[in-house]
């Protein structure tokens, strides 16, 4: 049940809900500590046409080699979920005492996985019925960054950022990083 109500079925990640307690629990510890955490909200860009042109099953193959991927790309304290459908969000937690630092890395990490994400997908067609049969698919990220420490912000807030930074980069012509200016909140 415990698996059911926190993890997502397909890539095992953590799911929405297990997200948002793991955010809190980032915040409070930012508070008390006096540092920076980051969350990244991804999408990937050209998802849809895999499972037009090659069905859900394969498209479900994509969402859980992008799931390994974007674990590979973060420390092992860090938080990789599946938001839901193609988006995955990401919480790097007590990066550093200094804003700044903390923007540089979790840049770094944007970075890295925006390159990880945009690396080919090899990936095996079951329904050809020929078990050799490979499809090959180009799929990219946009990716939208806030950082955050001792804030008054709820953690839906957070998200909420994230995803509004995300859709900036979208709107850039996707494949790309944008950061949440909290200026934009005006």
């Amino acid at each position: 049940m415990r698996t059911l109500a926190f993890y997502d079925e397909l890539t095992k990640l953590p799911n929405r809900r297990l997200l948002i307690d793991r955010v809190s629990q980032a915040m409070s510890s930012d508070k008390r500590n006096e540092q920076y955490s980051a969350l990244m909200f991804i999408d990937l860009d050209n998802f849809k046409p895999i499972n037009d042109e090659h069905g859900h099953v394969v498209g479900d193959l994509l969402l859980m080699e992008a799931a390994k991927r974007l674990t590979d790309c973060v420390r092992e304290s860090d938080t990789v979920a599946r938001f839901g459908g193609d988006e995955y969000v990401v919480l790097l937690n007590g990066l550093s005492l200094d804003r700044v630092t903390a923007t540089s890395l979790v840049g770094l990490v944007a970075e890295k996985v925006r390159a990880s994400m945009s690396d080919v997908y090899v990936l095996a067609d079951s329904q050809s019925g020929n078990p050799n049969s490979r499809i090959e698919h180009r799929c990219t990220a946009s990716i939208g960054v806030i950082v955050f420490g001792r804030s008054n912000r709820t953690p839906h807030d957070i998200l909420k950022c994230a995803d509004a930074a995300m859709y900036e980069a979208k709107g850039a012509g996707r494949n790309s990083i944008r950061f949440f200016d909290a200026r934009d909140e005006g």
